[in-house]
C-alpha cells in the first residue's frame, strides 16, 4: 500500500549503516563516526550529520540540530526502534525513552516508532540514507578527517547539492518542494532549544536523600522510600513525585557529600542542626505560623503543631 505524506506531518530519522573514519591527530587512532539522517515526508528534504555514537545524548542532540536546520517542527517523528529512543519495541504499544519523550514534549511533537520488522513504515528515511551514502559518503571515502567538525564541514556542501538536485520525475528539487509544501506547514520552534536531561528512577534512603552520580540530594522527608524520578541536566537535579516537582538542586560533582535543603528536614534534624530544642521549636513556629511573639508551652504546643503539619501525606 502506497504511503501518503501530508505536508509538515512526519520527520523520519535513522542512522546510516556505514560510518566515516576519523583519525586522532595525536595518537593516529582511527575512530568511526556515525551518520544521522533525517528526511521530511512530503518533500524528502534531507538533513545529515556525523556524531561519535548512537547513544542517547548524540541521538537527542541530532534531533535538536535537525529541527534547527528545518526551522520548524513536524507533528510526528518516525524513528527506528533504536535502544537510545525506544525502551521497549512493541508492535502495538512501544515504550519511549523518557528523555526522548521529554524532547518530544518540549517541541510539541509525537514520537511514533516504526513497527518491528516493518521497514516500509520508515521507507522514506531508508531511501534518504541510501542517497546520503551515495552522494555524501561515497565522495568522502578517499578523504582523511582529523575531527568531527571537519567531517560535518565537508558534509554540508554535499548535502546542499543533494537537496538542490532537480528530480527528473517531479521536475523540482527537494529544497523547492520543502519551500512549497513542508515549510509553511511546520510548527514554530520553541523559544529555546531542548536542554538534554536524563531521567533516573530512585528512592530516598533513611536520610531522605537520593544518590545521583556519587552525590546525595535531599527530598522532603515525607517521601522516605517513595518512588521518585530525578531529572538530571548538566547544571540541575530536579526530583518529581507523581508528576509533581518536589525538590530542585544545583548539580554538584560526585564527591560523596550531601546537598540538603532545610525545609526537607524532619523536626529532629532541626534540633541537631540548631543544638537547642527550645530555639529550634521557636524557629519552626516562626516559619510555620509567621509568629513574632513567643507563646506558652514552647516544647509541646509548637512541636505538636509542626508534627501535625509534616505528617500530612504529600500528594
Amino acid at each position: 500500500m502506497r504511503q501518503r505524506h501530508p505536508a509538515g506531518e512526519r520527520l523520519f530519522v535513522d542512522y546510516a549503516g556505514h560510518t566515516i573514519d576519523v583519525i586522532d591527530p595525536h595518537t593516529g587512532e582511527v575512530r568511526p563516526a556515525q551518520l544521522f539522517v533525517a528526511a521530511l515526508g512530503a518533500s524528502s528534504y534531507t538533513f545529515a550529520e556525523a556524531t561519535w555514537t548512537q547513544s542517547l545524548p548524540d541521538w537527542i542532540a541530532s534531533h535538536v540540530r535537525a529541527f534547527a536546520f528545518l526551522g520548524g517542527v513536524t507533528a510526528q517523528i518516525v524513528s527506528d526502534n533504536l535502544k537510545a529512543g525506544v525502551t521497549k519495541a512493541c508492535f502495538y504499544d512501544p515504550v519511549i525513552n523518557r528523555t526522548y519523550g521529554d524532547l518530544a514534549a518540549h517541541y510539541d511533537t509525537a514520537v511514533v516508532p516504526a513497527r518491528p520488522h516493518k521497514p516500509k513504515d520508515k521507507a522514506k528515511v531508508e531511501g534518504a540514507v541510501l542517497l546520503v551514502e551515495r552522494w555524501v559518503l561515497a565522495r568522502l571515502r578517499n578523504r582523511q578527517f582529523f575531527s568531527l567538525e571537519d567531517v560535518n564541514a565537508a558534509i554540508g556542501p554535499l548535502l546542499d547539492q543533494l537537496n538542490d538536485k532537480v528530480s527528473r520525475h517531479l521536475g523540482a528539487s527537494r529544497r523547492q518542494l520543502f519551500e512549497q509544501l513542508d515549510k509553511p506547514a511546520l510548527k514554530p520552534l520553541p523559544v529555546a532549544p531542548y536542554v538534554y536531561a536524563e531521567w533516573k528512577k530512585c528512592r530516598a534512603g533513611l536520610d531522605y536523600h537520593i544518590a545521583i552520580d556519587r552525590h546525595y540530594y535531599s527530598v522532603p522527608h515525607q517521601l522516605l522510600k517513595k518512588e521518585l524520578w530525578a531529572r538530571i541536566t548538566a547544571r540541575t537535579v530536579e526530583v518529581f513525585h507523581i508528576g509533581q516537582r518536589v525538590a530542585s538542586h544545583v548539580r554538584t560533582s560526585g564527591n560523596g557529600q550531601h546537598s540538603t535543603q532545610r525545609d526537607h528536614m524532619p523536626i529532629t534534624a532541626w534540633h541537631d542542626v540548631i543544638g537547642e530544642p527550645t530555639f529550634a521549636d521557636a524557629i519552626l513556629d516562626r516559619i510555620i505560623h509567621n509568629a513574632y511573639l513567643p507563646r506558652a508551652n514552647v516544647e509541646t504546643t509548637r512541636a505538636a503543631s509542626y508534627m501535625a503539619l509534616i505528617s500530612e501525606p504529600v500528594e
